[in-house]
């Protein structure tokens, strides 16, 4: 983008700005307008920067993509689909987290480079602090679907792209994501966009629809359509309820219809559906409601599959893992608590998953509560529950808990090291007398609940500084098992390429590593364990401009081996990551990076062996 388009366009918006109070038209649409006048007035940008967005390291994307994990793994199969719809007119899709931190990201591998230099990448940034008029600044603030063309945007550096939005709503009604198909070359007439916008706004819905369900498996769904032959594949309308009748969950369209229909969200489903006749049993069957013209079928809360059924009783084909589960599962069905202990992203919860799917009480609930990922002043009421008008802001109708939800089934407490004291002994004593007393309850109520809990702290260390309760540990730690780390496991090259499998089938795109990124993976000590791991393969797929991963292709932190000759070398050393961060640049070519640091190749490599870095299908350097 020239200087001259730069200083052009800081006229337009001048222009836009001056006279948008008196024009009886404007340029652009008010909405746009607002935003300009945001970015210039609150803001303090410059429309005429030619800056590129802010782009993510690769350990804080990671950690931006661990926070939606879940979601992103549904989201992919219609970004995928999305993209092939749009890729032959070289439209790319992303997708961003509520902080606008594009969090994945499809284009065709042949332009990638191209939209890279634009400053279209998996992990860029856009807010409307940052970077003024976009997308998906303004469906972040809006909420609402938006097309943004070429002269829209308030800085000079993207008035050549178009980008239309949408939002991507949670089952509790908030913002969750925001879906964006962009275009670095287009017509200048917006209109043309409009079929594009329209495609977003489907895709954002199917995205909402299929988190809905994969959120309320272990609530009851009613799904609805005007038309019967929709209401399985593309349901207009989701509601979810408990056991009570307590609707816990609506899809955007049900918010709308109970929001017309009484002019506010009811609290249960006898109200909301009054005047209806729902069906009363979960079957095949498609029944109509003739009050609001909507042919529906209720689903019942799931029953979790046995994985004795299958013939299997683990998917890990790493020994140790499929010992340790067989004997977890020997445990477990006498009635002991387990104890799961293992490092973060070690898959200590899809341990626990497959135990209780290979325990007796397969068939029943199973219920899972991280126990650091909740405030303190929360966790109470997620784990207990609440009668009605317990404390402000309740539902008039209560909630039953976490505790009454697993009755009969299992109660997963991932890093139960992290529960505040206090609940502590409230969970001992639900526990030891079997019974459970909500928020504002005035008796107790029964429950019958298999405990599995896990943690990578130590227990015993953190009963002896006194943060952890002796007598609760000796409650949950009927028998402990140790989930091995990724490092340690023989697997790592079946569980590569069963992810890379993944990532085939979510973008249809098959990517193979190269014999030095293959060594890399292989040989790494990975940290964050398998998490980790499947967001470096992820985020190597979104980066990579060809079919073939190279070691330039993975996060950097995966070029920081353990120093030589077992000397103790600073993670944190500045001269060290420079020096990584040169080779990276360089797609670890040594000529080139000797180049830009201005040294000669020999000392370069002397360099790289002081500092303990192995360069990727090399040991260190004499």
């Amino acid at each position: 983008m020239s200087s001259g388009y730069s200083k052009a366009h800081v006229e337009h918006v001048s222009r836009v700005l001056r006279t948008a109070q008196s024009a009886p038209t404007l340029p652009v649409p008010s909405s746009i307008v607002d935003s300009w006048r945001r970015s210039v007035q609150h803001h303090q940008l410059d429309p005429g920067s030619l800056q590129g967005p802010r782009v993510l390291e690769a350990h804080q994307l990671n950690e931006h993509r661990e926070r939606i994990d879940d979601f992103l793994r549904l989201a992919g199969d219609e970004i995928g689909r999305l993209h092939h719809r749009v890729r032959d007119a070289d439209y790319c899709v992303m997708l961003t987290d509520t902080l606008g931190c594009t969090v994945d990201y499809c284009i065709d591998s042949t332009i990638r480079g191209e939209y890279r230099r634009a400053g279209i990448d998996l992990g860029t940034c856009w807010t409307e602090s940052e970077e003024g008029t976009t997308a998906v600044c303004a469906v972040l603030i809006d909420k609402q679907p938006i097309t943004v063309h070429k002269q829209d945007h308030f800085r000079a550096a993207f008035i050549g792209n178009t980008c239309s939005a949408a939002p991507v709503f949670s089952p509790s009604g908030e913002l969750f994501a925001v879906l964006d198909v962009s275009a670095i070359r287009s017509p200048d007439d917006r209109r043309s966009q409009h079929l594009i916008r329209q495609m977003v706004i489907q895709s954002a819905a199917e995205i909402e629809n299929a988190y809905f369900m994969y959120s309320t498996q272990d609530l009851w769904v009613l799904r609805a359509h005007p038309f019967p032959g929709y209401v399985d594949s593309q349901p207009q309308f989701l509601f979810a309820w408990d056991s009570d009748g307590v609707i816990q969950a609506l899809n955007p369209a049900a918010r709308r219809l109970l929001l017309q229909r009484h002019g506010r969200i009811p609290d249960t489903v006898d109200e909301a559906f009054i005047s209806d006749r729902l069906p009363d049993r979960a079957d095949d069957t498609v029944h109509y409601l003739s009050a609001l013209n909507l042919h529906v079928r209720l689903k019942a809360p799931r029953r979790r599959p046995s994985a004795r059924a299958t013939g299997k009783v683990v998917e890990a084909l790493d020994p140790t893992v499929a010992r340790t589960l067989e004997l977890a599962v020997r445990v477990k069905d006498r009635g002991l608590p387990v104890l799961i202990h293992g490092e973060t992203g070690a898959g200590k919860e899809h341990f626990a998953l497959q135990l209780h799917a290979a325990s007796k009480r397969k068939d029943k609930p199973f219920v899972a509560i991280n126990c650091a990922a909740i405030p303190e002043n929360l966790i109470e009421s997620e784990l207990f529950g609440y009668s009605a008008g317990a404390f402000t802001g309740a539902s008039s109708k209560g909630m039953r808990g976490l505790l009454q939800q697993a009755d009969g089934g299992t109660l997963f407490l991932d890093e139960i090291g992290d529960m505040p004291l206090t609940l502590q002994t409230r969970l001992l004593r639900a526990l030891s007398e079997g019974q459970v007393s909500p928020l504002g309850a005035s008796r107790p109520q029964p429950i019958d609940i298999q405990v599995v809990c896990a943690s990578h702290r130590d227990l015993v260390t953190l009963v002896e500084q006194g943060t952890f309760r002796e007598d609760l540990y000796f409650r949950l730690n009927g028998a402990r098992f140790d989930i091995p780390p990724l490092r340690e496991r023989t697997d790592k090259l079946a569980l590569i390429n069963k992810l890379l499998d993944e990532e085939f089938t979510r973008s249809a795109e098959r990517f193979q590593l190269s014999d030095a990124a293959l060594e890399m993976l292989l040989n790494y000590s990975w940290p964050g364990n398998m998490r980790q791991l499947h967001h470096a393969l992820r985020y190597a797929c979104a980066v990579c401009a060809s079919q073939v991963i190279g070691v330039e292709d993975l996060p950097v932190t995966l070029a920081i081996s353990a120093p030589v000759n077992g000397e103790e070398t600073s993670a944190g050393d500045p001269e060290r990551q420079a020096l990584i961060d040169t080779l990276v640049r360089n797609r670890w070519k040594p000529v080139l990076a000797a180049q830009e640091l201005g040294i000669s190749r020999a000392t370069l490599y002397r360099r790289v062996n002081q500092h303990g870095i192995k360069m990727p299908g090399k040991g260190s350097y004499n």
